[in-house]
């Protein structure tokens, strides 16, 4: 199942919250049917943010912390994240009682930490989307994240979160965090991204163990999105099928959400091509088995 909200384009225009309405419109050209999640209530959101920081994204004060991600703040831009929020959350809650993928058009969002945004990002849905799971339940999520950037963020809000845990391959040095049990970051660059994303999913100890798979699937890596020389379009569609063979085989369902990737250096229209990779590896990848 899919999820996308139109309400998540109510504010600030960025290419983390307004592409999605191109890949929407795609996918119901393509005939690929989508549903609108519910936003995400306070309830949520206090699962990984200070009650401080959430008042400020709502009220604009104060303004150093309602603008953190954007470097600007409107009053539609609680309406907007919430909104995302529902839909990581919806995802992921989908993945793991239907033991099966799906996936939300809505960003991740892992540069936030708990106190403060950061880099586009506002409220830390792939965080909250964990909590959530691991209070239905589950007893170990990933957060699998191959978006461009480190998630300095996520890793931060998750260390006091049992259960859950962090893998991060990353191209660029933003949001860099020093590595830990839960949370260990690796490297990579154009020569060798593929070999590094194959080992890194290799080493994943007791992948079995894992009831559910939260993957922030960015396109920032490619060479013309924001990310490194060598990393093209072919490179991130054997990438998308790597991770859900991976977790095909493993048993593992995945909830993915679209990370980052931009038009910075390429049109709309190539931007969302790169997007249905993970839409598309997703769908045509065999579901994991009843445990």
């Amino acid at each position: 199942m899919i999820f996308y909200s139109p309400a998540i384009h109510n504010s600030i225009h960025q290419n983390t919250t307004q592409k999605s309405r191109a890949i929407a419109e795609e996918l119901d050209r393509r005939g690929i049917a989508w549903v609108e999640p519910a936003p995400a209530i306070r309830a949520d959101v206090l699962l990984a943010h200070t009650a401080e920081y959430i008042d400020a994204v709502f009220t604009g004060d104060p303004p150093e912390l309602a603008r953190s991600a954007f470097g600007t703040w409107n009053a539609d831009l609680s309406t907007s994240v919430m909104a995302s929020t529902g839909g990581v959350i919806a995802a992921a809650q989908c993945a793991f009682v239907e033991r099966a993928n799906a996936g939300s058009l809505s960003s991740g969002l892992h540069h936030a930490a708990a106190h403060r945004g950061r880099g586009f990002c506002t409220f830390n849905g792939l965080a909250i989307a964990a909590a959530k799971v691991i209070a239905m339940g589950a007893r170990r999520v990933l957060i699998l994240d191959l978006d461009a950037h480190c998630g300095g963020g996520t890793a931060a809000i998750i260390a006091d979160m049992p259960g859950v845990e962090q893998v991060d391959v990353s191209v660029v040095t933003f949001d860099v965090y020093d590595s830990r049990p839960d949370a260990v970051l690796h490297w990579a660059d154009g020569s060798d991204y593929l070999e590094v994303v194959e080992q890194v999913l290799a080493s994943i100890d007791d992948p079995a163990g894992i009831d559910l798979v939260i993957y922030n699937a960015g396109m920032d890596p490619h060479e013309r999105a924001g990310g490194v020389d060598g990393i093209d379009r072919r490179v991130l569609e054997r990438r998308e099928h790597m991770v859900f063979q991976w977790a095909a085989a493993h048993s593992v369902p995945v909830a993915w959400v679209l990370a980052g990737g931009y038009t910075w250096g390429m049109t709309e229209d190539e931007l969302v091509d790169l997007h249905l990779l993970t839409v598309e590896a997703a769908g045509h990848t065999s579901q994991p088995s009843a445990r």
